[in-house]
């Protein structure tokens, strides 16, 4: 057992080391503008990319990126600000005030440069006039908890803030906005990565009524009226952005993929882009991996299964949630011990929900030993407390900030 941990730990590895920010930002600079040089960002990579940009940029550039707490990677000429994720607070909403202010009051001599990775939805919080920041939050708590996918999270998000959905590239015209992206939504779509403060939105005010009525989720009256009201529609189009995705899911999981195939397993890469609940996904590739033992499909074993995505995680009991580790214990119960299965399951960020824990793994004997500890695996799952269970068994993956992100890595291994 101690071999396939081993391997599995070092997939994750290769899937983080993939996405790190000195692999795309070098490759992907743009050219010196006659004018000034803003380099602005939010994200949990946006530091560490802000960083890479102005070791390799020549000219003058001044800037300011909002990072989480915990992720600041130190720079010389952009400044770093921290904030909170996932619910954002005061700090987030002062960096988006400034990072707003910055871009106005350009000429098209001017260049923008937008450093966005995943989390910089929560971090550059900056809500529309009639709502205030409290309103705000609490609608993003509530939205985290419902168990909406990112998408739809991120169409209310864009209509409640002032500068997402491409409304901050607007206010940059006629400067030029250049956009470098690590990817951390299912599709790589651009628009949805921090919600796209700089790429053209195609969500509108109904859609996002539509999800608050899907989920029953009471909103405050202010926002109520906003989303009635429907003015201000988030741009459409944008003439004066160019956007470039320079880590994403595919390459991390074909980069595990690699690290697999060189230990004997045959790899296959089942998506990038795997949504739903946490415990129904755990459920499916169970079955799989049992198909693969059972009958040698949709590949022979010795095999490793990887896929990426982002899950959800309907919060109803009183754990802190966290989709990895309760995809992770659904997987662990619907296998009940099959002989020769392992399992990981992590957050590329190094943080699985409201936990400064990137994941954990699963062995054939998971379940016995919980039991053997007085552990009940299901309740910990009906609790959604899955984090809890681990940490109990001490199979958790503990990282610390990446300083990357893209999304959630899951790999079993069938031998």
């Amino acid at each position: 057992m101690p071999d396939q941990i081993a391997l599995m730990k070092a997939m994750f590895t290769a899937a983080v080391k993939q996405a790190l920010p000195e692999h795309g930002v070098a490759a992907n600079m743009p050219s010196q503008p006659k004018g000034r040089t803003i380099v602005i960002g939010a994200g949990k990579a946006s530091a560490a990319m802000a960083r890479v940009f102005e070791q390799k940029w020549k000219g003058p550039l001044e800037g300011l990126v909002v990072t989480r707490y915990g992720h600041v990677v130190p720079c010389e000429r952009i400044e770093i600000v921290e904030a909170a994720h996932p619910v954002p607070d005061a700090a987030g909403t002062r960096a988006a005030e400034r990072i707003l202010q910055m871009v106005q009051g350009l000429s098209e001599d001017d260049l923008v440069v937008a450093l966005i990775s995943g989390g910089g939805s929560a971090l550059l919080s900056l809500a529309v006039d009639g709502v205030t920041a409290e309103e705000k939050r609490a609608v993003n708590k509530a939205l985290l908890a419902s168990g909406a996918p990112i998408a739809e999270m991120n169409c209310v998000r864009k209509h409640l803030s002032r500068i997402k959905g491409g409304r901050l590239a607007a206010a940059a015209f006629p400067a030029q906005v250049h956009t470098l992206v690590i990817s951390d939504v299912p599709g790589d779509d651009l628009a949805a990565v921090a919600s796209g403060p700089t790429v053209a939105d195609a969500s509108t005010f109904a859609e996002a009524r539509a999800i608050i009525a899907k989920y029953g989720i009471e909103v405050p009256p202010s926002v109520t009226a906003h989303l009635a009201a429907a003015k201000n529609e988030t741009p459409k189009t944008l003439a004066n952005t160019k956007s470039i995705c320079i880590a994403s899911p595919q390459q991390s999981l074909e980069a595990a993929a690699t690290v697999a195939k060189q230990a004997g397993y045959i790899p296959i890469i089942l998506g990038d882009a795997i949504e739903g609940e946490a415990r129904e996904v755990g459920i499916v590739m169970a079955g799989i991996a049992m198909q693969a033992r059972r009958f040698n499909q949709p590949v022979k074993p010795p095999c490793a299964m990887i896929s990426g995505g982002e899950t959800t995680v309907t919060v109803k009991g009183k754990g802190a949630g966290g989709r990895n580790v309760e995809y992770l214990l659904s997987l662990a119960l619907k296998l009940a011990g099959a002989e020769n299965i392992f399992g990981l399951a992590g957050d590329t960020d190094g943080i699985d929900g409201a936990r400064d824990v990137a994941g954990a793994f699963i062995t054939p004997d998971t379940l016995q030993k919980a039991r053997d500890m007085g552990l009940d695996p299901w309740q910990f799952l009906a609790n959604n407390d899955a984090h809890n269970f681990f940490e109990k068994l001490g199979t958790q993956i503990i990282t610390g900030p990446t300083l990357t992100n893209v999304n959630d890595f899951r790999v079993v291994l069938v031998g």
